[in-house]
C-alpha cells in the first residue's frame, strides 16, 4: 500500500484521515499542520501521495503545493477543501494537484480518490 503524508491544521481532520487511511492498509508517514512543515516532511519522507488542506496558518496549501511541485514535478497531491474554496481548488489543479476532496470527508470518497493515484 501507499506511504501518505497528511497536511491539515486541524488535529481532528488529521486524526480522521489517518484512521481512514490506516484501516485501508496505507502507511501514514507524517502529519503536518502547515505548509512549511509539509514541504520539510515531503523531502524527508518521500511519500507516494499527500493530502493537503487548502487553508492553513503559516503557509497555505496552495503555496506548499507550488513548492512541492517545484521539488518533485511527479508529486501526487490531493487537495482537501470546503465547497466555498472552489476557485482555490481550480488554481491548485492548474498548479499540479491531482484531484480534490470536499469537506466533510467520507471514508469511501477519500479511498476512491486516492486509489486513482497509487
Amino acid at each position: 500500500m501507499a506511504k501518505i503524508l497528511i497536511v491539515d491544521d486541524a488535529q481532528i481532520m488529521r486524526r480522521n484521515l489517518k484512521m481512514i487511511l490506516e484501516q485501508a492498509g496505507h502507511e501514514v508517514v507524517g502529519e503536518a499542520e502547515n505548509g512549511k512543515q509539509a514541504i520539510r516532511m515531503y523531502v524527508n519522507t518521500k511519500p507516494d501521495l499527500v493530502t493537503m488542506d487548502i487553508s492553513m496558518p503559516t503557509m497555505q496549501g496552495i503555496d506548499a503545493l507550488r513548492e512541492i511541485i517545484s521539488i518533485d514535478s511527479d508529486a501526487k497531491v490531493i487537495m482537501i477543501s470546503s465547497l466555498a474554496q472552489k476557485n482555490q481548488v481550480l488554481e491548485a489543479i492548474d498548479i499540479g494537484a491531482k484531484h480534490y476532496i470536499v469537506k466533510p470527508i467520507k471514508a469511501e470518497n477519500v479511498l476512491k480518490v486516492i486509489s486513482k493515484f497509487i
